[in-house]
Order: C-alpha cells, then structure tokens, then sequence
C-alpha cells in the first residue's frame, strides 16, 4: 500500500485498540434481517468506495485524476443499494460510489473498481460517459449519470416513478419492469433547493391525489453544504409531517439501521406505490471536493469529532461484535482492497483519452431506434384554418397513431389550454395522456424527462416563454446533456411546446410577450422550431414527434402567440393567413427552408411573425417595382448556412429580419454564415428587435420589427427612396399581427 492518509492512520488505530465507535441503536444481524455474509459484502463495498476516493487524491496530485469529489463518510448507502432491485432506476447523488458497487454485485460481470477508476482518470474507455466527466452511472444497473448541477435530477425521478404507473395504465412497456421503484439521492443542502422543493412538491401532490407515485427520495444529511451548515432538524422537521409523504429516519454511519430502514422504504413504496423520504443522517469526510480545506471554515475539534464518526469504523465494530470477522481479518481485508485499487488504477491511467473535438461531440446526438407510429386510417379536415386549430387536429392525429405519446401542461386538459390547442384531448384520450399539471415549470420539464427515460413520449407544454426561464436548466443541464454523459446509452426524448414571441394584442407586457430565444439556441443538440403559418406548424409538429420517437431528440417547438388564431394578411376578412391541413405525412426536415417569392432584387430572411410582417411588406415593395423573395428558416438552430446561401446568393439584398433582440439572435448567425459563405458585407443588412423587454399597452410592439420598419430597411438596401410610391392601401402598411384571442 501506499504512504497512509490521516483516516487511514485513524483506522488502523482504532483496529489495534479494538475502540470501535459505538452505533445509536443495538440492533442484532436477526433484528435488522441481514446476514453475517450480507454484512461482510456490505463493509467491502464500503472499503471499496473509500479507496477509490483516497487513490483519487494521490492520482490528482500526479495529474492523473481530474475530479475528486468523493463519498467519504456517506458509504452507509451500500446497505440501500442492497435492499433494492438491480432494475429499480436510481438517479444517484454523487457521494454515491458504494451505492453503485454494491449494486452492481446483482449482476453477473461487473467491474465497477475498473470502472469508475476510468472514469477518474477521463479515460475514453470509461464505459459511461467515454471520458466526458466523472460521474456514476452505468446502464447495466439502470443508474442514468448524473453530473453536478444541484438537485436537478429530482424533477426527473419524480417523473420516472410517473411513469411507471402510467405505463401500467397503458398495458405494459418501458425500460423498467413495471412494479419497479425510482430511487434519488441528494444531499441536506441541495435539500432546500427550489428545484428539490419543486420536486417534492410534485410527487406530494401527486400522491396525495391517489395518482401511483414508486418513489424514494434519499437525502443524504451530513450537516453542512460546503462550508454552510444545515440547522439542527431542519430536514426532520420540514419533512416529518409533509403531505403524501412517508417520512423514514435512519443512521447512516450504521449498515444494520440503515438496511432495515431502506428495506422498509422500498416495501412501502413498491407495494403501496407512495413516495418515501428516507432521511439518512451521516458525515462527510476530506472537505467538500478537490483542493477544499475545510480547516478554513470548520474546527479542529469539529473535524476531529466527524473523523471520530467515520462509518467505516462503525463497521468494522459491528463486523467484530458480531462475530462476522475478527480484527486480523479485518485489517487484512482493507489491505488487500487498497492494493487492489492502486493497481487497477495503474492500467486505468494508461487507457486512452478523448483528443480531438469529434471524439468529445459524437454523443450530443443520440443514437437511432425504429419509430413506433401506426398507420393512420382516418379521415383529414382540409378546410382552411388558422394555427392553432391545424395544430389541434395534428396533435389528435399523433395521439392516435402513438400510443406512447403523452401531452402534459397546466390547463391543457379539461380547459384545452390557454389558446385552445389542446381543446378535447383530454376527453378522447382520457386524463392519463392529457396530464393537467400543477403550476411549476421545473417539474413539468422534469416529469417529461422522466417518461423519455422510460419509453415514453412526451410533449410538454409551457404556457409562455417568459415562464420557461425559471426552469431552462432542466433542458440545459439535464434533457440536452443526458445521451452526451452517458454516451449515448441513456436518453430523453421529448418534444416541449412554448407559446411565445411578441406582437399579441389585448395581453400581455413581458411576461406574456417574450423573445428571449438566446437561452435556447445554445444549448448543443437542442433542436428548435419556429413556423410562421398553420400548415408549417402540422409539418413542424409531426416532424418533431418523429424526431423524438426515432431520433430520440429533444426538440422545442417555439410557436407564435399572435399568430395562433390569426386568418387574415391584409385586411380583415381575407382569410389569406388560413391554410389546409397539409395532411398526417407532412413533414419538415430538421434544415428545410421555405421559401416564398422568385425575385431578385432583394431576399428577406426571417421566421415566425417576421413572415408575416415580410408578405405584407411585399406588397408595398413589389408595387414600387422592387422583385423580391421571402426565406422562411422554420428551424432556428442546426440551420442549413449552405442552403440559405443557395437560396439568397443571386439576389442583389440579403435583409435579416429577426424579431428577437439584437443581441445573441439568429441574425447574427445568419448574418454571419454569408459572410463566411463569401457574400460582400455591403450586400447585407438586419432588422431586429431592441434589446429591450416588452411592456404593456399600445407600446407593445414599438421595440420589435414592424412592416412598416421592413418596407423602410428594404428600400435603404435597394437604393429606393421613401417617397418612391404612394396608394397602397393602410392596412397594407399597418404591420397588425393580431392574436385573435384574449385568455385569463
């Protein structure tokens, strides 16, 4: 072995004293329903875990580990990971490497010492995440990897364990079997969390409505986050009494109350299917992570007292009193785990490594699998409508040809939505696959990932752009990240619906009018649709479900609030904004452009309401003699540069119009990607939104693009002077996007 570290010097002391600390409770093997073999598995797995964690150390001094956040002092969670199943998903906190090793003794052929060893190292060979980040994760043991955002996967868990009664609902299916329980774990500070609170809410809510919620919510309580002490009973206390709760106590420093509590946790949610919150009280050990020296904020003597609680010297007293292994047996079995570690991780250290960019990238995109849609047999209304009825008539059409597919929002049920897209879903497809959910976007976003883990596909709604931005982490950390962690083995397909952009009349202010899309489109592998009319949107729409089943992507639909129930163009009555449905096979590629007009004169590249705006301004612009064409990018990221170049290069103008704000807007991009393509800068030209928020009243549109500000750019660009012509028509000119609808 190597030079000893201070806890292992305080090991071997207490071995040769024979001065165990003592357990609160005197449980025997037979009180707490664990064998003497069971104890012994469990205290290697321990020792296990420790060792990884101090050769981690030694290997980040010679630049050989990269991440040593370790779980030094929570090793009790071995004794949980034995009282449940191998098939039972766990979305683990990362103090969590005893859980993982002691799962993974239920399977034949695992090798989690070598395992994790490579993921320490970032080794390319790591088999979860390929060397991309030190997490615990593993496919064969239906553990997803979690990285360190905090408490973001319990959103997720939550709507795991939604899933599995759904899917029992649905006749069977899934990833899990269907008497499974979701396990997550997390620690007492990630605790108060207003994703973790979001998270609990929800599956209390749930719950004490009747719905199935399997689920055992493990907090991990060593007492301080960081440096941040948690308050003495803090989390006994905002838990004990929690509604549709079963609170569950246990000492994590001891295997044998800690197994018969976890044991008790997992009949009670598998059998009853109620969530539980097992409350685990241990203590951390070597600082919080890395170079932390936790002598800056804490005491020596409370330092000395936690290393006094080490629950690796809790079992080794209770191995000894309970006649499993004597003390030579027992320093003989640290021994010959700590040798085994050190010389694992000398071949780990060797093994290759990520080096070129598309090594690092090739698991954004997740991997294929054959598409689950039926046939469609019905029949299709053809009459010209506007967005959101077309809509409405996809959705029904997917709903029928998916069985896996599930809709889920706040109001789209029995209400049919804010606008009316979701009208009579609920009523043909029962309460189950239109979920009317409680008012919080984390856990709405979280409850799709979820049913993407297990088989399902989502599409979520979220009522307003503006309501995303408290919960954009669920995409950004957790649904766009999960195939990148893991390689590709685990994903989360989704579609999420979001009303938004500006330009609605009779409500509204920033909150209801936002055009906010930056956070989106920098997301990798987050793809995000954007139509201007309501065939678009059936191509968009159904494009995107198919993406989600076969693709397995997460895909965002941004569809415009104002133009949802609009029917007219130019003036009122003309129903020139009304289309047919396009029919249950009409789709739009991720990259297609549409594309409007054959002009040469000057080419308009926009999107959403800017094609709007863009066709009424056409009609002032051809009428001074102006040729022009119109490009609709219907897709705003993973956008065909080459395609577009194409389409505008023999046109004497390029205009972007660009209804977001100026700054970090597709514009850039757009603009950008000629310039690369070799179109002159003077050839050139943007318009785009203030960057500015949106208010209320008769002001609301004066930051954004109007057909009045295209029609003047288009002239400046083309040479033409305003006073080129005159006589066309006000309402021509007037630039009105109406919403056609006021809500609640």
């Amino acid at each position: 072995m190597a030079d000893p570290l201070p806890q292992e010097k305080l090991f071997f002391s207490a071995l040769r004293s024979g001065d165990w600390p003592e357990p609160e409770q005197a449980w025997t093997l037979d009180e707490a329903g664990l064998s003497p073999a069971g104890l012994a598995e469990l205290f290697e797995s321990q020792l296990m875990s420790r060792h990884l964690d101090l050769h981690a150390r030694r290997l980040q001094a010679r630049g050989e580990a990269f991440y040593t956040i370790g779980s030094a002092g929570h090793e009790g969670n071995a004794a949980i990971a034995r009282a449940f199943r191998h098939t039972d998903p766990a979305f683990l906190h990362y103090r969590d490497a005893a859980f993982l090793i002691q799962r993974s003794r239920s399977v034949p052929g695992q090798t989690p010492l070598w395992d994790l060893l490579l993921s320490f190292a970032a080794s390319a060979d790591d088999p979860i995440s390929g060397g991309r980040h030190k997490v615990l994760g593993s496919k064969a043991l239906h553990v997803p990897p979690q990285t360190s955002t905090i408490a973001s996967h319990l959103p997720k868990a939550m709507g795991a364990a939604y899933g599995l009664g759904l899917w029992r609902r649905l006749g069977g299916g899934g990833e899990w079997p269907a008497d499974s329980v979701a396990i997550c774990s997390f620690g007492d500070a990630s605790f108060n969390h207003s994703t973790a609170q979001g998270a609990l809410n929800a599956a209390g809510w749930a719950a004490y409505q009747g719905s199935p919620m399997p689920l055992v919510m493990v907090c991990e309580d060593n007492g301080i986050g960081i440096s941040t002490l948690t308050p003495d009973g803090w989390i006994e206390a905002s838990m004990r009494a929690r509604p549709g709760f079963h609170y569950l106590s246990c000492d994590g420093l001891d295997l044998l109350d800690t197994w018969r509590a976890a044991r008790e946790a997992a009949r009670i949610a598998r059998s009853r299917k109620q969530p539980v919150f097992l409350h685990m009280r241990c203590v951390r050990l070597f600082g919080h992570a890395g170079s932390d020296a936790q002598q800056a904020y804490m005491t020596p003597q409370r330092i000395k007292a936690d290393e006094a609680r080490d629950p690796l010297l809790v079992s080794a007293g209770l191995l000894q009193r309970h006649g499993v292994l004597d003390k030579g047996q027992i320093g003989e079995l640290y021994r010959a785990v700590g040798e085994c570690v050190a010389r694992v991780a000398e071949e780990a250290i060797r093994r290759p490594r990520l080096e070129t960019a598309a090594q690092v990238m090739a698991s954004i995109v997740p991997p294929l699998r054959p598409g689950r849609q039926r046939p469609w047999e019905g029949d299709v209304d053809t009459s010209p409508g506007p967005m959101a009825k077309l809509l409405n008539q996809s959705l029904h059409r997917l709903m029928c040809r998916h069985p896996h597919l599930v809709l889920a929002g706040e109001d789209i049920g029995r209400k049919g939505g804010v606008y009316g897209v979701t009208q009579k879903l609920q009523a043909q497809f029962g309460p189950h696959r239109v979920i009317d959910t409680l008012l919080d976007e984390q856990s709405i976003l979280g409850l799709g990932i979820g049913l993407g883990h297990n088989g399902l596909v989502p599409i979520l709604e979220i009522q307003f752009l503006a309501y995303l931005h408290n919960a954009e982490d669920q995409l950004r950390g957790e649904a766009a990240t999960l195939s990148f962690f893991s390689n590709g083995q685990y994903t989360n397909p989704m579609v999420v619906r979001i009303a938004g952009l500006g330009y609605q009349k009779g409500f509204g202010g920033h909150f209801h009018n936002d055009n906010a899309i930056a956070v989106l489109r920098d997301i990798p592998g987050l793809l995000v649709a954007c139509p201007s009319n309501a065939a678009d949107a059936v191509g968009l729409m159904q494009e995107a479900v198919r993406l989600a089943d076969e693709e397995q992507r997460v895909v965002v639909m941004l569809e415009p609030i104002a133009l949802y129930h609009n029917r007219d163009l130019h003036e009122e009555g003309d129903q020139k904004w009304c289309f047919a449905d396009p029919g249950p096979e009409h789709r739009l590629g991720v990259g297609e452009l549409g594309a409007w007009g054959e002009g040469r004169d000057l080419a308009i590249v926009t999107y959403g309401n800017g094609v709007y705006l863009s066709r009424q301004a056409a009609v002032r612009l051809e009428a001074e003699g102006i040729a022009l064409r119109i490009i609709d990018l219907r897709w705003l990221t993973a956008i065909d540069h080459d395609a577009v170049h194409h389409h505008v290069a023999e046109c004497g103008q390029v205009l972007v119009v660009d209804e977001c704000r100026r700054s970090g807007s597709v514009s850039e991009e757009l603009i950008t990607g000629l310039v690369e393509r070799g179109m002159e800068s003077h050839r050139l030209h943007r318009l785009t939104a203030e960057d500015s928020f949106i208010p209320l009243g008769r002001a609301a549109t004066v930051t954004l693009p109007s057909a009045d500000a295209i029609v003047e750019r288009a002239r400046r660009a083309v040479g033409r002077s305003d006073s080129a012509v005159s006589g066309v028509p006000a309402a021509a000119s007037s630039g009105k996007v109406s919403a056609g609808s006021d809500s609640e």
